[in-house]
């Protein structure tokens, strides 16, 4: 309602608004759309809690190339290697994981940005007979510290000005993570990138 009654003040009364109230006007638009954009996400949010978890065995290697992919269409000018496990098969819901891989790879792309190339690898090892996947980057990363408030909703530890964002994604991934019995964790030092490892029961 505010986005609509804000375009109509731009279209039937532009003549009568000088720069600065357009100005305004406009300003009311992006941050409605940006509050739009929130609630959304927080739906989402909410509803994973109570989403069916619907098991199949999902080629995580070919989610992971159709994500970067989009990534790199986004952005084809931006020097990046993205490394991809051959063979990563798991037993989730599909629906779900791709979200959790679309947050982990969107993150370490965004947090990459400022690095003159972007590089980032999907993989996995094992550990004691349990297999352990990662999405490892090479940007901003952060301090050990401040590891505690990654997985809490509206935590940020970078200024959102350098990297937009709700703050909810990684709360999202952790869920997810839980729903399927598995664990997420992350090991990072401030601007030599960080590694998220996750696992799937």
């Amino acid at each position: 309602m505010i986005s609509g009654y804000s375009d109509v003040l731009l279209t039937v009364c532009a003549e009568q608004l000088n720069e600065e109230c357009r100005s305004y006007v406009i300003r009311i638009e992006d941050e409605s759309e940006r509050m739009n954009n929130l609630i959304e996400t927080l739906l989402g949010f909410s509803r994973v809690a109570r989403y069916e978890v619907h098991r199949e065995t999902v080629d995580l290697s070919k989610l992971a190339e159709d994500i970067s992919f989009t990534l790199r269409m986004n952005e084809p000018e931006r020097p990046a290697t993205v490394t991809i496990a051959e063979g990563m098969t798991v037993d989730a819901d599909a629906a779900l994981l791709r979200i959790v891989l679309e947050n982990l790879l969107g993150n370490a792309w965004k947090y990459a940005r400022k690095k003159a190339i972007t590089l980032i690898d999907i993989g996995r090892e094992e550990v004691e007979g349990k297999t352990i996947f990662f999405v490892k980057d090479n940007g901003a990363g952060f301090p050990m510290e401040l590891a505690d408030r990654l997985f809490c909703p509206f935590q940020r530890l970078h200024d959102k000005a350098d990297y937009p964002g709700h703050g909810i994604g990684l709360a999202t991934v952790q869920r997810i993570i839980n729903r399927h019995g598995g664990a997420i964790w992350a090991v990072a030092e401030p601007d030599q990138g960080a590694t998220f490892f996750f696992t799937l029961e």
